[in-house]
């Protein structure tokens, strides 16, 4: 693929090294294009070096090619990293004064940004006002990390580790559109496009919950588990592609997965814990005409929390001592809640030695749950959990099964949702 890498003036360009020859490395053709400033942290030979492609921040060279509009109309992907606070403003204002200006707005490709500054610049209105009206346009955005930054100073703002930004990129250049086709040739429906709802779920309100939850032992502890969120990122990718309207509830979900969300069609909001998955579970779902309910939610937390870090050297020899109280059931209230003519889908992850097991589980927990659907799934040290493949059994309200869906954890999540159309078909208006 034609990557387009917009290195701005940020102490963290220096990782951008590293980020360009992992996608070097990876196959892509890059071409970097750093701003002015940015040749004050990396200099122009170390670009030419890694890229093996010329480098130059001016519109006024190659002018013959007009490279200025060339470079953006040639690139599958345009991302720019580090993305200062001031870059950021100015992609927003859309100002194309320099090379990399006058690409952005000449592409029709998507366009991945991955912000860099300290914290105060971050958390200012301006520029999280800024991101929200790029990520409005179809901009994708990766991070910022909380952590060390220049000097003394630590928080939110560190620019995401260049494994991150090349995830990131792989799965956005990966992302299917409606006809099947990478990201990469539909670049037009990626950057700024209304969301036009077409397919078989049009117009569908559907609430997703996705990822693990976790529950704090500590300030800097806590108990999750190894979702990685990706199954319910495929339903919520899946069902917008189809033409639905989604809420898509992310509980600890890493941005190189979270990206396949950032399309028309879907809103995410972030939560950590249970208790706040439930407040936003239950504020969302009234609206919702379809709940698939795919977190991993901890059945338990921790019933004191302490204020301060533990440590060994406060008690030696002695192990702490930790009581864990039950959580609420999120999936029992939302059905024991529902709206007329909802349909509501629960997710069971099970450890088991056979396939009649995994059925037999899977049908007491529906039991108790009340769901008109349920898809189980067997899940271990190396299946289901952070794997690419899933194999989800479903079951009807009253056990039986539907179906097995198998493949990737795109096409499981086109196969559920094509089991919750048939079982919408069933039930009474």
């Amino acid at each position: 693929m034609n990557i387009v890498l917009g290195v701005t003036g940020g102490i963290a360009a220096y990782k951008s090294v590293l980020l360009a020859r992992l996608l070097v490395e990876a196959g892509h053709d890059v071409h970097i294009i750093p701003t002015d400033d940015a040749l004050r942290f990396v200099g122009r030979p170390t670009w030419e070096a890694i890229s093996r492609h010329p480098v130059t921040t001016s519109v006024h060279e190659d002018v013959p090619e007009v490279r200025h509009v060339a470079l953006g109309q040639r690139a599958d992907l345009v991302v720019v990293a580090p993305a200062t606070a001031n870059t950021i403003a100015r992609m927003t204002a859309g100002l194309a004064d320099d090379l990399l200006g006058t690409t952005l707005l000449a592409t029709r490709a998507p366009v991945l940004v991955a912000p860099a500054m300290h914290t105060e610049m971050w958390e200012h209105p301006a520029t999280q006002d800024n991101i929200a009206i790029l990520r409005s346009r179809g901009v994708h955005v990766v991070g910022p990390d909380s952590g060390r930054l220049t000097g003394d100073d630590s928080g939110p703002g560190r620019m995401s580790e260049p494994e991150t930004i090349a995830d990131a990129v792989t799965a956005l250049l990966d992302t299917p559109h409606r006809d099947g086709s990478p990201a990469a040739t539909q670049a037009g429906a990626a950057v700024g496009e209304e969301h036009t709802p077409e397919g078989d779920l049009a117009d569908l309100r559907v609430l997703v919950t996705a990822g693990g939850t976790r529950e704090p032992i500590d300030p800097v502890r806590f108990i999750g588990n190894r979702s990685s969120g990706r199954q319910g990122v495929a339903l919520a990718a899946a069902a917008a592609d189809r033409g639905a309207k989604v809420v898509l509830l992310a509980a600890n979900i890493d941005e190189s997965v979270l990206i396949e969300a950032e399309r028309p069609g879907i809103r995410v909001v972030r939560v950590t814990t249970t208790a706040e998955l439930e407040q936003a579970a239950h504020a969302a779902a009234p609206g919702a005409e379809v709940v698939l309910m795919a977190a991993a939610v901890s059945d338990y937390r921790v019933a004191e929390v302490a204020e301060g870090k533990i440590r060994k050297e406060d008690a030696p020899g002695v192990a702490p001592t930790i009581t864990l109280t039950e959580n609420p059931d999120i999936l029992v209230s939302l059905v024991r809640g529902r709206t007329p003519g909802q349909t509501i889908v629960g997710f069971a992850a099970e450890t088991v030695e056979s396939e009649p097991e995994l059925l037999e589980r899977g049908r007491r927990k529906l039991a108790r749950k009340g769901a008109d659907l349920l898809a189980v799934n067997a899940v271990g040290w190396h299946e289901g959990f952070e794997a690419a493949e899933n194999t989800l059994h479903m079951l009807g309200a009253e056990g039986e099964l539907l179906g097995i869906a198998e493949g990737t954890k795109r096409e499981a999540a086109d196969a559920l949702l094509d089991a919750v159309l048939a079982v919408r078909a069933e039930q009474p208006i």
